[in-house]
């Protein structure tokens, strides 16, 4: 039984919640239960972190909110209220189109899914990849994006989807900071799929032009056009770089593969990646764009991997299968209405257990 101190604070948080006063909630819960011990200290900072993210539609919010109530559950089964705000935050996030991870689920309900069946054969690789990459910046993990895209196809049908990418910051991290400023700034909104191959990607992101020939980065990274130095040697400063010829070093060394789902960096040279990006659909795995031991970038074509496709990646499909013409350009526009950064991959330096 939870002591008369504790119990007085759940009272009190409820009302605070009744208020829509949802920090001050939070807030009080922590004092009385810093390390969440109680089912209904989380069951309550679930509700506050549910209200939280119903205003701000933040993925990562729902997510713990859906944490929180979920573990409220498993500390205490017969808590009808834990139960049903549960289940209510689930259909939402269902609903919404809101994976509960970044990743795709391993199994459901003790049954293993085709993610998961893959996950259990690459069990070995994944960990000799973990060992290899461990060093990778303690500061980030995965973040994510949601891409909205609309699409007429062959039959004439207007598409309006949604499309979820976690965004590998610790492996990519220029890359993925770059492709959140952007995204930020609003430079992918309206912006088309220019180039579209069935069979090998999809690509876009030329803000400037919508034709694949612009493109920048969203801040100075030391590299213009892909170098550091002009003709005389003296080095590039963010003042002496025209702004369209802002480019990204490329990070294609991280290990990540061009699979299926794959989200990576366009460029046209070493060193020259921008705003574009492309998207490898179902069936394609080019691995030639793979950085491999002792391969030449400067003289073959080296790409950076930066995101997956966790949800939507039949979306993506689709618009690999859309009618092209001149340039593989879509006879129809392809268009990115937005795209919503609803993570952005750093850490909370705070325990786990006070995340809420």
């Amino acid at each position: 039984m939870a002591d008369e101190n504790i119990a007085d604070a759940w009272k009190e948080a409820e009302k605070l919640l009744n208020k829509g006063k949802t920090v001050g909630a939070l807030d009080l819960l922590r004092d009385v239960d810093p390390e969440g011990k109680e089912a209904t200290t989380l069951r309550i900072a679930g509700q506050a972190t549910y209200m939280q993210a119903s205003k701000s539609g933040s993925h990562a919010e729902y997510r713990k909110a859906a944490k929180l109530l979920r573990d409220a559950v498993k500390m205490n089964p017969r808590d009808k209220q834990s139960n049903a705000l549960n289940n209510q935050i689930l259909n939402e996030m269902q609903d919404k189109r809101i994976s509960v991870t970044v990743f795709p689920r391993l199994s459901n309900e003790g049954v293993p899914t085709p993610a998961g069946l893959f996950a259990v054969t690459a069990g070995l690789l994944l960990i000799l990849a973990a060992l290899q990459f461990a060093q990778s910046d303690d500061e980030f993990e995965d973040g994510e994006a949601v891409m909205r895209v609309t699409w007429t196809d062959s039959d004439g049908v207007l598409h309006d989807e949604m499309i979820t990418i976690a965004l590998h910051r610790a492996e990519a991290p220029l890359h993925v900071e770059n492709f959140m400023l952007l995204a930020e700034e609003g430079k992918y909104d309206s912006v088309i799929f220019h180039r579209v191959i069935e069979g090998f990607m999809i690509q876009g992101g030329d803000f400037e032009y919508n034709t694949g020939s612009g493109g920048y980065t969203a801040k100075w990274y030391g590299y213009c056009n892909g170098k550091t130095t002009n003709n005389d040697g003296v080095e590039y400063t963010r003042d002496t770089c025209q702004i369209n010829q802002w480019s990204l070093p490329g990070e294609h060394e991280n290990g990540l593969k061009h699979k299926p789902g794959a989200l990576a960096a366009a460029h046209a040279g070493l060193n020259t990646d921008g705003s574009q990006f492309y998207i490898v659909p179902t069936g394609s795995e080019p691995t030639w764009l793979d950085w491999e031991e002792g391969k030449d970038c400067s003289s073959s074509s080296c790409h950076t991997v930066y995101g997956t496709v966790t949800d939507g990646l039949q979306h993506i499909d689709a618009i690999a299968g859309v009618d092209t013409g001149q340039n593989d350009k879509p006879v129809n526009d392809v268009t990115i209405k937005s795209i919503e950064i609803t993570d952005d991959g750093v850490k909370d330096s705070t325990p786990w257990y006070q995340f809420w």
